[in-house]
């Protein structure tokens, strides 16, 4: 019965250590990577000041990344949804950003900054979008031989040109859509 008992154990680590190593070729995306990209669009970011709200992996170790928006998320905070520029690299994902002068991210202190004095304009300014969250839009889905128009409601704001997601009426179903322009959305079956 020992031998069996051995076995048995044997067999169960080979199987764990096999379903361990399913996890590789994923990386872990840092808050240094995060705090960089925040940088290449004019918002100066300390790595400190950078929550992830779950952990991010990417199939490249050096992903590209790409801020689709930030908004502000309670006093002195905002929250910022990154993706790579791969698409196949990442999954969109959101990160809190502890804005001020960086003391607040590690509770040294407050800032005499406003919440958005290091944000540029051409990211948050609400000129850019042109749908809004809570807005009705109409989503238009096209394949090979089918056209589809559904009424819709924007779940995030939306600059022409931008990916965003929206949900039917019901909110059974969550498609995401590229802006076209105000109230027009274009997705793909």
């Amino acid at each position: 019965m020992t031998r069996y008992k051995a076995i048995l154990s044997s067999m169960i680590l080979a199987a764990a250590a096999s379903s361990a190593s399913a996890a590789t070729g994923h990386y872990a995306i840092s808050t240094d990577e995060i705090a960089a990209t925040m940088g290449r669009f004019g918002m100066q970011i300390a790595p400190a000041q950078v929550t992830l709200l779950s952990v991010v992996v990417a199939t490249n170790p050096t992903p590209r990344l790409t801020v689709r928006s930030i908004q502000p998320w309670g006093s002195q905070r905002m929250m910022a949804r990154l993706e790579c520029e791969s698409k196949e690299q990442c999954l969109p994902f959101f990160v809190g950003l502890q804005m001020g002068n960086g003391s607040d991210a590690q509770g040294g202190g407050t800032s005499s900054k406003p919440a958005t004095s290091s944000i540029p304009a051409s990211i948050t300014s609400s000129r850019n979008y042109v749908v809004r969250s809570g807005a009705p839009a109409t989503l238009q889905l096209d394949s090979e031989r089918v056209h589809i128009r559904i009424s819709v409601i924007c779940l995030e704001n939306g600059a022409a040109g931008q990916t965003i997601r929206v949900t039917g009426k019901d909110r059974r179903l969550v498609f995401s859509a590229r802006v076209i322009d105000g109230g027009h959305l274009q997705g793909s079956l």
